[in-house]
């Protein structure tokens, strides 16, 4: 997850251009080893439009898409990368 989110800010900070974040669907189902269908049915859910899976994200979709799935791997309560553990 740490790799994912330096490459995502990576992405921010040296390939923002008009607000995109450079980052497929098919780049984000295969940084969280998630299926690209699952990202597609974010991006429904979400209201977030794209034609197929080397749909380039403008940054808020990117983030709003990648917050989503970080709250289905990691949710409130359980333990994250860095060890520590919500209050149940």
């Amino acid at each position: 997850m740490i790799l994912v989110l330096q490459r995502l800010n990576l992405y921010l900070s040296v390939k923002n251009i008009m607000g995109f974040a450079d980052l497929s669907i098919a780049e984000i189902a295969a940084d969280y080893s998630i299926p690209v269908e699952e990202v597609f049915s974010l991006c429904d859910q979400l209201g977030i439009a794209y034609k197929h899976q080397k749909t380039r994200l403008a940054l808020e979709d990117a983030k709003a898409i990648i917050s989503q799935i970080l709250s289905e791997i990691y949710p409130r309560g359980t333990s994250d990368s860095m060890g520590d553990t919500g209050v149940t």
